[in-house]
This record gives structure tokens, C-alpha cells and sequence, in this order.
């Protein structure tokens, strides 16, 4: 059996674990970027995810692992069965993490003609790739900044329409892939291009730890995994059961959490201070809010929700400005702090 690292050990590192978690709270929010040195825990933190969320009801059978409770999101054969009168069965299954590699070919990643079938049965049949394996949970890009120009263009038209259309060796398939995509990549090896920057709800910066106790306390953890994977992961399951549960009350409460006009008032004003292009931060910021709301177990937003979550919301979305060299972190950090003093 395989074990992956808890997320709870995780030392520090708390940005990137509440865009995580926020993202998991509210998957149409953008999917989280996570940038930073090597080492310093990003891919352990997405593949954590996998363990920690709890298991989601899908079509026994179906490529696409259509809910049966949500016929509108279902693929054409689960629609149609539905809407005959069919009952679907459906099973508890993990929640899909799915890497997608730097190499990955076109067929790989949106699908291709089943060439097994077509040769032995002479049937034109469609082999699902790894968008169709990704729908309804996430698709993890590491060094996401070296992905290739035709692959990026590919993800930006699905993660904007939640659809995969594959129209090749007289083949038409229109299949759901809804995923919350996360990247992940240091900064110093290329940028990201502007497009696919922009569908990231969140960006997170994340750096070596600075304090020696904190190093100390990484090494230690992650020497305890690799000599006793078992017993480490059984240490940390009543932690990883907590932050499951919370989640899972986060999600139930998310929709009835509410969003007053004068917090949609300071998010836009935030955003129009920073020169943000758009409206699309603006919403992000608000559903970032709400999800960090809902995750605190609180009735409505309010500023100090919108505080905690501005830096990642925005960050990513701002001009450089000739007259200003100063990070994107510390422009928000100043704008907040004129804005919405704490």
C-alpha cells in the first residue's frame, strides 16, 4: 500500500494550505497556483489533498465519473439514461488527483481514437485521457510555467467552458471535464503566460523556512514518514479527520454564507486601487472571502475575511508599474492597509 505524506504534518506553510482548502470549499473559484524555491513542500501539499478530502458519488462504470445527482452535469450517455428513467448505480470513490507531465502528448491529455478496438473490432471508439480522468476533482501541473504554448492554450478554452470537445480521426466527443486546476513551479525557471495566469483563482507565494526550529521540524517529520509510513500517517489521522470535517461543514454552509454590499463595496474599491484588469478579480475576491468564511464558520463576510484573502486573490493580477518595483504582495499589503485597516 502507498502512503502520501499527511496533510496536517505539513509544518508551516499556511497560505498555501488555506488556498487549498478554500479551493476544495469552493471549486469554481479558479484553482490555486503555487509558486516558490524548490523543497519547500508544494507537490507534497497537493498530493496530500487526494487523502484528505472526503469520497464523492459517481456513476459505476462511466469514464467521466458523472454524479447522478446532477443530471445537467453528467456526460450524453448518463444524461440519457436519466432522463429514459434509468437509475444510475453509483459508488463512494476518492476524489481524483491527476498529474499532468511537462511531456504529455495532445491525445494524451484530451483523449483519442481507441486504436485497440479499431483494429480488433473495427469499432471508432474514444480512449478518455487525462482531463476525463480529472473531472469532478483536480488536475496538478507541476512546473506549470514550462508547460508547452499548445497545451496551455488547451486548458484555458476547458477551464473556461467545464467541456472537452475532441473532433479528430472522424471522432466527436463532447464530454464534462470540470477540475480545479493547480500549478505549481518556481518563478526563476520562466513565467506563466498572462492567459493562463489569469483562470488561477488564487496564487500563493511559498518560501524555505526561515527559523531553525521550523527546518528542523520538517526534516525530523518527513525522516518519522519515510521510516515508518504507517504508524507517521496513523499519528496524524485524528488531525487529518478534523480538517475533513470541516471542510465537508464548510462546503454545506458555502451557498447560505452571505456576501453584503458593503463588502462587495471595499472588494471593488480594493481592486480599483491595485489597477486590476477586469472584473474577474473582483468576483475571485469575493468568492475567496466567502469560502474563508464559510471554512471560519461564520455568517457573512466582512473585512477581515476579505484581508486574509486578498493577497493570493490579487497578487497575481496586477500591472507592473515602471514608477513602483516594489513586489505584488506588498502593493496589496499597503493597499489593504489604507483601505481596511485591521
Amino acid at each position: 500500500m502507498a502512503y502520501t505524506f499527511p496533510f496536517a504534518a505539513i509544518v508551516g506553510q499556511d497560505e498555501m494550505k488555506q488556498a487549498i482548502l478554500m479551493a476544495a470549499v469552493d471549486p469554481a473559484m479558479g484553482g490555486v497556483l503555487v509558486l516558490g524555491d524548490r523543497g519547500t513542500g508544494k507537490s507534497t501539499a497537493v498530493r496530500a489533498l487526494a487523502a484528505l478530502l472526503p469520497p464523492m458519488k459517481a456513476v459505476i462504470g462511466c469514464p467521466y465519473s458523472c454524479d447522478p445527482a446532477q443530471p445537467g452535469r453528467c456526460c450524453e450517455a448518463c444524461r440519457l439514461a436519466l432522463e429514459s428513467g434509468k437509475r444510475l448505480k453509483a459508488q463512494s470513490k476518492a476524489v481524483p488527483v491527476v498529474d499532468l507531465p511537462l511531456g504529455a502528448t495532445e491525445d494524451r491529455v484530451v483523449g483519442a481514437l481507441d486504436l485497440e478496438r479499431a483494429l480488433s473490432q473495427g469499432v471508432k471508439a474514444f480512449e478518455p485521457g487525462l482531463l476525463a480522468r480529472a473531472n469532478r476533482g483536480f488536475l496538478y501541473i507541476d512546473e506549470v510555467n514550462l508547460l508547452e504554448d499548445h497545451l496551455v492554450d488547451l486548458l484555458i478554452d476547458v477551464a473556461a467552458s467545464g467541456e472537452n470537445v475532441v473532433e479528430r480521426e472522424g471522432l466527436s466527443v463532447r464530454h464534462p471535464a470540470r477540475f480545479v486546476l493547480v500549478g505549481s513551479g518556481n518563478p526563476e525557471e520562466g513565467e506563466l503566460r498572462p492567459q493562463l495566469l489569469d483562470r488561477f483563482g488564487l496564487s500563493v507565494e511559498v518560501k524555505t523556512p526561515a527559523d531553525l526550529a521550523s527546518r528542523v521540524e520538517v526534516v525530523r517529520r518527513r525522516e518519522d514518514f519515510e521510516r515508518d509510513p504507517a504508524g507517521f500517517c496513523a499519528l496524524w489521522d485524528k488531525p487529518a479527520d478534523t480538517i475533513r470535517k470541516r471542510v465537508l461543514a464548510a462546503r454545506k454552509r458555502l451557498h447560505d454564507t452571505l456576501i453584503p454590499d458593503t463588502a462587495r463595496q471595499r472588494a471593488s474599491e480594493l481592486c480599483m486601487a491595485l489597477g486590476t484588469d477586469g472584473l474577474r478579480g473582483d468576483m475571485t475576491l469575493l468568492r475567496a472571502a466567502r469560502a474563508y468564511a464559510a471554512l471560519q464558520g461564520d455568517a457573512q463576510v466582512a473585512d477581515a475575511h476579505l484581508r486574509q484573502v486578498a493577497p493570493s486573490a490579487l497578487r497575481h493580477r496586477l500591472r507592473r508599474h515602471v514608477l513602483d518595483d516594489t513586489g505584488s504582495s506588498t502593493r496589496v499589503e499597503r493597499a489593504l492597509a489604507e483601505l481596511m485597516p485591521a
